[in-house]
């Protein structure tokens, strides 16, 4: 079938998808296996095809491209392909079958967030697409490059962030609405989003249904892919008129102009194909062998428990899964990508790990990612970990499991954890200084999209996941999480002042760690899922962020909005390189390096001494007998100088010399204030004795986690005096942060 107005010619063989010249619109697919390809055109709206092209192997096939051009074509249309080929285990080839494009930018038919799961049950409506509008101006947008250890992330669901009614926009569950929150998100001093998946992924697939109400769940996180370079149009108010990729940028664009960053939660490990009783949208249909990690029966490897693992290491699959990040980039202007299970991008075509994966060195060298961030999940669902050894680590960050697991485990009173929290909070360098990395690597984080909630970790010793319709079997039981004495909702004041001091130790902690700290949307006004740890099919309050407790919770909001803005206003707190070993003849002991941190002042290297000395604030150390030496950070206990990192300690204390950021040799270097830290997590009170500061400024008080607001945080230039040598008592679960100005 054609139409009597198109043209077709050969075309190019490149790029991948389509794109429009004069002369018409150029069409590539690759295919290697298929010996049938038709290209289907289809009006904008209605399914009677206006063409369809089958392809001739000899004119329009260039190695395993097909390629045609087609003039003529209207403004906006939709497309698709149907491919035959041969029959075998490792192949699934089905020409009635009408599939999408994998390099397709924009999907019809997705503009109600699941309105197709009744209409279309078997969501055959899905449609790749082309609509030219107006040429987007970004006028002089640019990236704010904000350097990875003065970052602050957010983590958000698109639709989740705003679809509450208490959310006040004008345009809920959208990146317009999400546009209404910028001012809230500049106010409370994050500088970047991380927006969990906008790829078009099919919220309909999900077979499970609320035990309670009978309501039909869906897939709402959206870790389910089925295409990687199209934004959800769900997620556009414009969607209606196909405005999703321009609301996108719009989105872009607004962040960028107040200095706040995108990064992308992206999902290249599998697709919402699924398994063998999954559906199929593009890729089986192209090409199974190639796109999969297949066995010999061509059974499909699981390593994403998803049902699916994409074989990401073949150049076929590479080459893809670059096109698409530098369309992400180049076209959209995204600032950096968190990848889903990384770990999976590390596997070969039998599923093995490789020493030097190629995908994953294509990403860390390419010039178009060069100054992008990239973030790695550095484990996947098969049992691989690569905390701290994740490939071409100098260019990746990691989530960083064991900051929350151990930050986690001492809040909640486990005793011998205060070695381990003190190298979390030194930007974990037994993880990284040893293969060249540096605190910037280190994502810390005690909350994401997966798990408890902030309040809800305070508040649940186990899951309640009933409402997902697995009968409670879904979500991780490791939860390292306290109820303070009571699960779930209470009025016991006891118990809720418990939970406000142990919320408060957690966020504090986060924002006084080196690293880069990431925090959940709604944490910072204690949001709550009612103890469900595994809400990916939640699309309703469970999920979604209620803006009341902004106001419910605003003693809260206000403390985690003023550790946000301490930390952006001490580079002390935002290092740039980890404490460095002693220098050269000093007591070994006194090196930072290693699982557990030191017994002494860690001292600063000999070139950070040289150009401290000629700044004109330097302050020569006092006398040994009242301080004992130099040194970037000295560990105490009770007592000064005599931390206890002993088998039953629950209780650590530090403080931070402000000459010493790692920023000694910026043209604008200053010196910073000094900070002790003390922290109590054991069940009894606690009377710590304050070393003086170690440039001899007075320490005033700024945060005692145990006082009710506004006292749990008093300005810097407010803050109460503590006198050195002077007792201080915290009581159970607690911690103090004291700030020595000039």
């Amino acid at each position: 079938m054609s139409h009597p107005t198109f043209a077709i010619s050969r075309g190019r063989p490149m790029p991948l998808g389509v794109t429009y010249h004069p002369e018409g619109h150029n069409f590539v697919l690759m295919c290697r296996h298929g010996t049938k390809v038709v290209l289907v055109i289809l009006p904008e709206e209605g399914n009677e095809p206006l063409a369809e092209i089958e392809l001739d192997p000899r004119r329009h096939r260039t190695g395993d491209m097909w390629h045609v051009r087609v003039s003529g074509l209207p403004s906006t249309f939709r497309y698709g392909w149907r491919v035959d080929g041969p029959r075998t285990p490792r192949t699934r080839f089905d020409p009635s079958r009408l599939l999408l494009d994998p390099a397709a930018t924009m999907l019809s038919d997705g503009a109600i967030w699941a309105g197709t799961c009744e209409v279309d049950p078997q969501r055959t409506s899905r449609r790749s697409m082309v609509h030219y509008s107006r040429r987007y101006h970004w006028d002089d947008d640019a990236p704010p490059l904000t350097p990875l250890e003065d970052t602050i992330i957010y983590e958000l669901h698109v639709r989740g962030f705003t679809c509450h009614p208490s959310s006040g926009v004008h345009h809920p569950g959208t990146f317009r609405g999400l546009i209404e929150k910028i001012d809230y998100l500049k106010w409370l001093g994050i500088t970047a989003v991380e927006l969990m998946p906008i790829f078009e992924f099919d919220e309909c697939n999900c077979p499970f249904v609320n035990p309670e109400t009978g309501e039909r769940l869906v897939d709402y996180w959206g870790y389910n892919p089925i295409a990687f370079a199209a934004p959800k149009a769900a997620y556009a108010a414009s969607a209606r008129q196909h405005g999703q990729n321009r609301e996108f940028r719009d989105l872009v664009k607004a962040l960028h102009a107040v200095g706040i960053e995108v990064i992308l939660d992206v999902v290249f490990n599998h697709t919402g194909e699924g398994d063998d009783r999954g559906r199929t949208y593009s890729f089986r249909g192209l090409d199974n062998e190639l796109y999969y990690l297949l066995d010999e029966e061509g059974n499909y490897l699981n390593y994403s428990g998803c049902g699916n693992t994409v074989n990401c290491n073949h150049p076929v699959v590479r080459d893809l899964i670059m096109t698409c990040l530098r369309y992400w980039v180049g076209e959209m202007h995204v600032d950096g990508f968190r990848f889903d299970l990384a770990s999976i991008l590390g596997r070969d075509r039998q599923g093995r790990l490789m020493v030097e994966p190629p995908v994953i060195e294509s990403i860390a060298e390419d010039a178009i990612l060069a100054d992008t961030k990239l973030i790695a999940e550095p484990w996947d669902a098969a049992g691989v970990y690569q905390l701290g050894t994740f490939p071409y680590g100098r260019r990746w960050s990691e989530w960083n499991g064991r900051y929350r697991d151990e930050v986690r485990r001492f809040w909640r009173g486990e005793a011998g954890l205060a070695g381990q929290l003190a190298s979390r909070i030194c930007g974990s360098a037994d993880l990284y200084q040893n293969s060249g990395r540096l605190p910037r690597h280190s994502i810390n984080f005690i909350t994401c999209h997966d798990g408890f909630t902030l309040y809800d970790l305070v508040s649940y010793n186990q899951k309640h996941n009933w409402a997902n319709g697995e009968n409670n079997r879904d979500g991780t039981d490791l939860n390292y999480s306290w109820n303070c004495g009571v699960e779930g909702e209470t009025e016991d004041p006891a118990v809720l002042a418990l939970r406000r001091r142990q919320v408060r130790n957690l966020i504090a902690t986060l924002l006084i760690s080196q690293g880069v700290p990431m925090l959940l949307a709604g944490d910072e006004f204690l949001r709550t899922q009612k103890g469900n740890n595994n809400a990916w099919c939640q699309d309703n309050d469970i999920s979604w962020v209620n803006w009341e407790f902004a106001e419910r919770n605003k003693d809260f909001l206000r403390f985690v909005r003023e550790m946000i803005w301490l930390r952006k206003r001490h580079p002390a707190l935002r290092r740039r390189r980890f404490f460095v070993g002693p220098l050269h003849g000093a007591d070994p002991r006194l090196s930072s390096v290693g699982p557990f941190p030191p017994t002494g002042p860690v001292r600063p290297d000999e070139a950070g001494l040289s150009g401290l000395r000629a700044h004109p604030g330097y302050l020569p150390p006092p006398p040994p007998d009242v301080y004992p030496g130099l040194a970037d950070i000295h560990w105490h206990g009770v007592e000064p100088y005599q931390p206890d990192f002993s088998p039953t300690s629950r209780s650590l204390a530090f403080s931070l010399d402000g000459r010493f950021t790692g920023r000694e040799h910026d043209p604008d270097y200053r010196i910073d204030a000094d900070f002790y830290v003390a922290m109590n997590a054991w069940e009894q009170p606690l009377h710590f004795r304050i070393p003086p500061s170690p440039t001899r400024r007075p320490w005033h008080r700024v945060v005692d986690t145990a006082l009710p607001s506004p006292d749990d945080f008093i300005p810097e230039e407010q803050g109460p005096v503590i006198e050195p040598g002077s007792r201080y008592t915290l009581i159970p679960f607690s911690m103090i942060i004291l700030v020595s100005r000039m």
